[in-house]
């Protein structure tokens, strides 16, 4: 996994890319919780070069959402390839986690 960070106009996003396992979930919620304690409370993961998502991964951001929602952040997810937009849907949790299209329109609903 790849995780290429950058933050614009105060949203910070994570672009990943690879899988998102057990393996690779610790990396991943360490970039995350780091910027959240620098003070960011506007985050979007782009996904469109995800290959694999696991429960693991889906976890951190489910973990995400909820620390963000208590601090009155915001969190999107844009981009999913449509393998990996199933697992969501089959899982239930494409109606808790906001999802869009593409970044454009995720940058718009952050």
């Amino acid at each position: 996994m790849e995780i290429f960070q950058e933050n614009v106009n105060g949203v910070e996003i994570f672009n990943v890319k690879g899988s998102l396992d057990s393996n690779t979930s610790p990396e991943f919620e360490t970039r995350i919780y780091t910027a959240l304690g620098n003070g960011r409370k506007k985050i979007i993961f782009n996904l469109e070069n995800l290959d694999y998502i696991s429960s693991a991964g889906i976890r951190v951001m489910l973990k995400t959402t909820k620390d963000l929602k208590r601090q009155n952040g915001n969190i999107v997810l844009c981009s999913l390839q449509d393998y990996v937009r199933e697992v969501f849907d089959i899982s239930g949790f494409d109606g808790y986690l906001p999802i869009e299209k593409n970044l454009d329109e995720a940058m718009l609903k952050i």
